[in-house]
């Protein structure tokens, strides 16, 4: 069973919407695409996470091959899609809204 999206992403995406955009001042992951949250279940089936990297959930991407997670905690992590190796995935933000107030919209 994957982690459960944390309440602060499910409040953005109806507020703000699904978006692309940029993190400012180089800060990981650069290019961030967040999905709409009728996608999550179906893009984490596509991409198997729940076999390949269970404790995680995928939310989104950075257009380059690496998922954008969430773990148990609502830390959010770049995750190689190939490969898909959890211990490859690289913490990010502490949680969503630190991820957030690194975007440029």
């Amino acid at each position: 069973m994957l982690p459960a999206i944390p309440r602060d992403y499910i409040e953005y995406i109806k507020f703000a919407g699904p978006c692309e955009c940029l993190t400012h001042d180089d800060a990981e992951p650069g290019y961030v695409v967040l999905w709409p949250l009728e996608e999550i279940a179906k893009n984490n089936s596509d991409v198997e996470i729940e076999m390949y990297a269970p404790d995680f959930v995928a939310f989104g991407g950075n257009g380059g091959g690496e998922l954008l997670v969430f773990d148990a905690t609502g830390a959010v992590f770049m995750l190689p899609m190939i490969g898909m190796e959890p211990d490859d995935a690289i913490r990010i933000a502490e949680n969503f809204q630190e991820l957030v107030n690194r975007l440029e919209m």
